[in-house]
C-alpha cells in the first residue's frame, strides 16, 4: 500500500476508554467480549446523548408547538438527515424509522403482498437469517408466489451461476444479506442488483451485518431496499431504518394505521401523510432515533476505512491462532469476509464450549445464529461464533486462545 493510500492506524486504547462495559468483570475474569455480531457495545458518546434527551427536552415530536417538542423534532429529524448522508440517500424522506432490520423487511414484505400474485417468483440466498426467510414464506403464502433459493458453496459464497439461472422475468424480488451473521461472507451485492434489475426485480439487501463493518452506498449501489439496526453499530437497540427508493416507497401502501401516518382522518375516508411519515405511525423512538445519529457520529469519527482495515488484522490473526487447534473446522472462507469466525472442534459440541469460556469471562454466541438452513448444509446443529470489533485486541484473542485450549482439555 503506497504512503499516500496507506490507511492511517487507529488508537485502540483510547477507544476502548469509551467503553465502559470493557472494564468489568465477568465470573472473576476480565470480560472479553466476541459477541459483536449480535450487539455492539455502547460508547459513553451515545449514552450521553440518551440522557442528554431525557434530562433536558423529552417531548413527543411532530406535533407540539411548544419548545421542547420542537427542540426533540430538530434533533430527530437531524438524525433522519445523519442515516441519510451516512447511506448516501437522495432524498431524507427516503429514510423510514423503524424498530430494527426486522420491522423493515416486514414493512417491505407486506407492501408486496399487495403487488404480487400467484406465478410470481421471489428469491432468497441460502445464507439468510431467518428475518430474511420467514417473512417472504408468509408472503409467498399469502399471494401464490414461489419462493427460490439461490444455492452457496462449501466456502460459504453464493453460487451466481446458479443465481442467473434461477432469475426470470416472473421474478419480482431478491432478497440477500449484504454479510452474513453465520459466516461473515460478503456478498457481491453490486452484481446480484445488476442481474435483478437486467430481469425487471426488485432488489432488498439486509445491512445489518454489513452496517458496522462497511459503509453502504445506496445510490452507487443502485439497490431498491436496504436494511439495518443501529445496535450493530455502537447505538441502542429498538431503532433501526429502512431505506427505500423514493418511487418504491410511494407504491407501497402503509404498514401500520395510526398518528403521524395521516393527512386528513374522517369517518368516511382517510387520506395518507406523505413520506415518511407515512410508514412511520405512532409515537416513534425518538431518543433511540437521536442516539442511532449519534452513534454514526462515533463511528465516522473513527473512520470506516480504518475500521475495516484494522477489524481484518483481528480477523487473520484469530484464523491463524485457532487454525493451531487440532480437530478445528472453520466454517465460512470466502475470499471476502468481515470480522467473524464460526467453528466448531470435532467431537465437541458447540454449546458446551460456549458455556466454558463464559466461565472464563469470554463472550461468544453458540447455536445456529437463526441462520439454520446455513447450519443444515453444513450437516452440523450450529456453531461457536467469535466476531470482534474495532475495540477488541490481539491480547484478547491470545488470551481467549488460551481459554479455549483449557476448555477443550476439560471436554476431551
Amino acid at each position: 500500500m503506497s504512503q499516500s493510500t496507506q490507511v492511517r492506524k487507529i488508537d485502540v486504547e483510547t477507544i476502548r476508554q469509551d467503553f465502559p462495559i470493557l472494564g468489568r468483570e465477568v465470573n472473576g475474569y476480565p470480560l472479553i467480549y466476541f459477541d459483536n455480531a449480535a450487539t455492539a457495545q455502547t460508547p459513553k458518546q451515545v449514552m450521553d446523548a440518551i440522557v442528554d434527551y431525557y434530562s433536558n427536552y423529552n417531548a413527543n415530536i411532530h406535533r407540539g408547538v411548544h419548545a421542547l417538542s420542537q427542540e426533540a423534532t430538530d434533533k430527530y429529524e437531524q438524525a433522519r438527515i445523519k442515516i441519510q448522508q451516512h447511506f448516501n440517500a437522495e432524498h431524507a424522506h427516503e429514510i423510514i424509522m423503524t424498530s430494527g432490520t426486522t420491522h423493515g423487511i416486514n414493512l417491505v414484505a407486506n407492501g408486496f403482498s399487495s403487488l404480487l400474485k400467484s406465478g410470481d417468483e421471489i428469491l432468497v440466498s441460502a445464507m439468510e437469517h431467518h428475518s430474511n426467510i420467514v417473512p417472504w414464506q408468509m408472503l409467498a403464502e399469502k399471494t401464490g408466489a414461489k419462493l427460490k433459493v439461490i444455492p452457496m458453496n462449501e466456502k460459504g459464497e453464493l453460487i451466481l451461476d446458479e443465481y442467473r439461472n434461477l432469475i426470470s422475468d416472473r421474478t419480482k424480488l431478491v432478497f440477500v444479506n449484504h454479510v452474513s451473521n453465520a459466516l461473515g461472507t460478503v456478498n457481491p451485492v453490486k452484481e446480484i442488483i445488476d442481474i435483478a434489475h437486467e430481469a425487471g426485480a426488485a432488489v432488498l439487501i439486509d445491512g445489518a451485518q454489513a452496517s458496522p463493518h462497511i459503509k453502504a452506498d445506496v445510490q452507487e449501489l443502485d439497490v431498491d431496499f436496504y436494511v439495518v439496526s443501529a445496535h450493530k453499530m455502537c447505538g441502542p437497540t429498538g431503532v433501526g431504518m429502512l431505506y427505500g427508493k423514493q418511487e418504491w416507497l410511494e407504491k407501497l401502501p402503509p404498514y401500520q394505521g395510526g398518528g403521524e401516518m395521516i393527512a386528513t382522518v374522517s369517518f368516511e375516508k382517510t387520506t395518507y401523510a406523505g413520506l415518511p411519515h407515512k410508514f412511520e405511525a405512532g409515537t416513534p423512538n425518538i431518543c433511540g432515533g437521536i442516539a442511532f445519529g449519534a452513534a454514526l457520529d462515533y463511528m465516522n469519527s473513527i473512520g470506516f476505512e480504518e475500521i475495516a482495515s484494522y477489524e481484518d488484522e483481528l480477523l487473520q490473526y484469530a484464523t491463524s491462532r485457532l487454525k493451531e487447534i487440532e480437530g478445528m473446522k472453520i466454517y465460512g472462507e470466502a475470499e471476502e469476509k468481515t470480522a467473524v469466525i464460526s467453528f466448531n472442534v470435532e467431537g465437541l459440541h458447540p454449546y458446551d464450549i460456549g458455556t466454558l469460556l463464559d466461565k472464563m469471562g469470554i463472550a461468544v454466541r453458540t447455536g445456529h445464529h437463526c441462520a439454520q438452513p446455513v447450519m443444515d448444509f453444513f450437516k452440523i446443529p450450529g456453531t461457536v461464533r467469535a466476531s470482534f470489533a474495532f475495540y477488541n485486541t490481539k491480547e484478547e484473542i491470545d488470551t481467549f486462545m488460551e481459554a479455549l485450549k483449557k476448555a477443550l482439555m476439560m471436554l476431551q
